[in-house]
């Protein structure tokens, strides 16, 4: 059994005090969408942030003070940092990494000494903030607010009663007939409305008390609140700060030539570490006596509070970081291309283009590249295989249902690109092609073609020496609505093991772009996908939980249950869709209370969870080049011997990927353009056919053919073969000119 190390965390005590009370210096703050960021002079003293536009500002004009007592703050990419108080959001960024870090640092120190001076000065004689609330004195004031209650619904009953009264007495008042009964009907009135205005002046009195009380106890209540909401993110808080640390030393690792050399000698290509492996996945802690419970309603989702798990994961992480950068030393050896040139910033405007086209396909909708990435979608599709280690390592395992994780894993892992991808992949011409040859690297062939372009498909087949094969054939269903666009995939995905021919099925779920006319861009993906095992029968059911502004979920949740042939749970998978899955193994299962009538909530015991996947990290300057990781810059990177109709010689998208946009947009259109015109073209010898009666010849795609799946009975476009011989002997005399 392999021996687990386990690493704690340093002490978030142990952050040095960053200096002096007062810190003064120059910060970026976010204004508008029109002006963008704007440099401001900003003073921290006495538990206050103040910004002024200049420094001589500090005389008389202060354009803005943050009180940090009460303030969230919240640690973004590189330079940036957003403070949250009182509802309001300050979008603030540092020159450089080390400034904002000392920036940070200041804040959270100058936070704690106000949280610490407002217990102090707090004149309710409360005790301080780690202190546990006393229970008695809670109890008391809530038994005198329940009797001020009971005060407050006893005069009102009392007012209500002598207003009836008197107004029964004034209407006897003005029926009088007889002078003698003025006189004691005016007593009446006189009595009972001095009754009615005691009643009132006591129910007033009740009132102020309840007001008093409840504000004599608002402060110690919104400050535990306060206290908790601090505790809940402190953890993340500083885990996020040491992982930034982590990401600046692995860039400096992988920068460095002379590590990369022993990397290389280190690990022979095309191999991968079983030692690893072993560490990954359940050979470690099967045993563990120690188990946790899991409700799965609404319990399923990693805790990044739970010190338990952010350890296992700190430990295993380790080495998928090494995996990562034994993979980036392939790209190395073979040469790949590292970069791409900067996106150039042009300014375009969204509304004006799409103002038209609200609720129409986004295949329809006339899009120049200013809104594309330098990929096509067969390149986008072929990026999937970005984690295919999964799949060698599920090929290697004996049982089922440990494969099926890796399976669900691998099926997640296709999202991660997604996160920062705002930008549209170009639209395949019919009849283009995209090949991914990673033989070499990790045992794998990829072929790609679009075998429709109305609506668009495209068809995919992947056949690996580690095991394995992988096809799909995937239509783009997409629509505009007004502020945000729906892709929906449909089609299946198969993946065949040849060990044991366990036979995998499943579809891809919806994605959301979300502020297209206004705000950032962001992408979301939601949905359900089932996987199922054709010959065992064992299913995993996965839930790509939708973003909530009011949730207190972790964003971008995913949660997961596999399950064998006859119904019973084996796995609980969690984690995010953009940054990792951990799996953890049943022990026991219960059920719980029902959440509503009729249905009970299953509780699930299990071991301590095990990292599946892990994100890679992203290139350097990858924030300049479209976000792109590292396999996705290579996709493009020109290459000898390729079909005529491969992707990385469409001219539009290469004078794009160039920086050249008005020259791209010109091609683009001509293109399409030429597209329209094919099509008109065979459009018309299919009228012309059927007039004359003979049979319509429909669209057959060059590389893939319809054929039934004798194990689903579904009808799908698979590969036919011939386009690696004809690479290898390189005839491409059967391919269309397309470009």
């Amino acid at each position: 059994m392999t021996e687990l190390v386990v690493r704690t965390l340093p002490s978030p005590s142990g952050v040095q005090s960053p200096g002096p009370d007062t810190y003064k210096g120059w910060l970026f703050k976010w204004t508008n969408y029109l002006k963008g960021y704007q440099r401001r002079w900003f003073v921290l003293s006495n538990g206050l942030l103040s910004y002024y536009r200049t420094q001589a500002e500090m005389a008389h004009t202060c354009r803005g003070t943050i009180t940090l007592a009460t303030v969230h703050i919240e640690v973004g990419d590189t330079c940036h940092f957003v403070l949250t108080s009182g509802g309001r959001s300050y979008h603030l960024k540092a020159g450089s990494e080390g400034e904002s870090q000392r920036w940070i640092s200041a804040l959270q120190q100058a936070k704690a000494n106000a949280t610490q001076m407002m217990h102090h000065s707090d004149d309710s004689g409360d005790e301080g903030p780690l202190a546990q609330p006393d229970r008695a004195l809670i109890q008391g004031a809530l038994k005198t607010l329940a009797s001020k209650l009971d005060d407050l619904s006893t005069c009102n009953e009392l007012i209500g009663k002598h207003g009836a009264a008197l107004q029964r007495s004034l209407s006897e008042l003005e029926d009088l007939r007889a002078p003698t009964d003025g006189a004691d009907k005016l007593k009446t009135v006189n009595e009972r409305a001095t009754l009615f205005r005691i009643t009132s002046n006591a129910m007033i009195n009740a009132c102020q008390d309840f007001v008093d009380l409840a504000e004599a106890h608002s402060r110690r209540w919104q400050r535990s609140l306060q206290y908790e909401r601090e505790q809940r993110h402190h953890l993340e808080e500083t885990i996020e700060q040491l992982a930034k640390q982590h990401n600046s030393l692995e860039r400096a690792w992988r920068e460095s030539p002379i590590t990369h050399n022993q990397g290389s000698e280190r690990t022979p290509e095309g191999e991968s570490s079983e030692e690893n492996d072993d560490i990954e996945f359940f050979d470690a802690m099967e045993d563990s006596p120690a188990f946790i419970t899991v409700p799965v309603n609404d319990q399923l989702q990693h805790r990044h509070l739970s010190s338990t798990q952010s350890v296992t994961s700190g430990s295993l992480s380790s080495n998928w970081s090494q995996e990562d950068n034994d993979n980036s030393g392939m790209y190395l050896r073979r040469g790949r291309r590292c970069r791409i040139p900067d996106k150039p910033n042009y300014s375009l405007n969204l509304w004006s283009i799409m103002k038209n086209c609200i609720g129409k396909e986004l295949s329809k909708i006339p899009m120049p590249v200013n809104f594309n990435e330098p990929l096509s979608m067969l390149q986008r599709l072929s990026e999937d295989l970005e984690y295919s280690e999964l799949l060698d390592r599920a090929a290697r395992c004996e049982s089922s249902l440990e494969q099926m994780c890796l399976v669900a894993a691998f099926s997640i892992s296709s999202y991660s690109t997604t996160i920062n991808r705002t930008g549209k992949p170009f639209n395949p011409l019919l009849g283009e092609t995209y090949e991914l040859d990673r033989l070499e690297e990790y045992g794998y062939r990829s072929i790609c073609e679009q075998i429709s372009h109305h609506p668009p498909a495209a068809a995919h087949h992947v056949i690996s020496q580690r095991g394995w094969t992988l096809w799909q054939e995937i239509t783009i269903d997409s629509k505009f609505r007004g502020k945000y666009i729906s892709i929906m995939p449909l089609g299946s995905i198969h993946l065949k093991f040849n060990a044991t021919g366990n036979h995998y099925v499943w579809r891809k779920v919806t994605s959301t772009v979300h502020n297209i006319i206004v705000g950032k861009l962001w992408i979301d993906q939601s949905g359900d996908i089932m996987i199922v095992n054709q010959r065992t029968k064992d299913t995993c059911h996965l839930k790509f939980s939708p973003y909530s502004y009011f949730s207190r979920d972790v964003p971008r949740k995913v949660t997961g249950v596999v399950t064998d042939s006859e119904g019973s749970a084996h796995y609980i998978l969690s984690g995010t869709w953009d940054e990792k899955i951990e799996s953890a193994k049943i022990i026991e299962s219960s059920h719980g209370c029902g959440e509503t009538e009729g249905k009970q909530k299953t509780v699930y015991q299990t071991l301590p969870p095990k990292l599946l996947w892990k994100k890679y990290l992203l290139p350097e300057n990858a924030e300049n080049m479209y976000y792109f990781s590292s396999l996705a810059l290579s996709l493009n990177e020109p290459e000898d011997g390729v079909a005529p109709t491969d992707s990385r010689l469409r001219p539009d998208q290469r004078m794009m990927e160039a920086g050249l946009w008005d020259e791209a947009n010109t091609e683009k259109q001509r293109l399409e353009e030429r597209q329209r015109l094919e099509r008109r073209k065979k459009e018309a010898q299919a009228n012309l056919a059927l007039e004359e009666g003979k049979e319509v010849e429909s669209y057959q795609p060059q590389w893939f053919h319809k054929k039934t799946d004798s194990e689903t009975g579904d009808s799908s476009y698979v590969y036919r073969g011939g386009y690696w011989e004809a690479k290898e002997r390189q005839d491409w005399n059967q391919c269309p000119d397309i470009f």
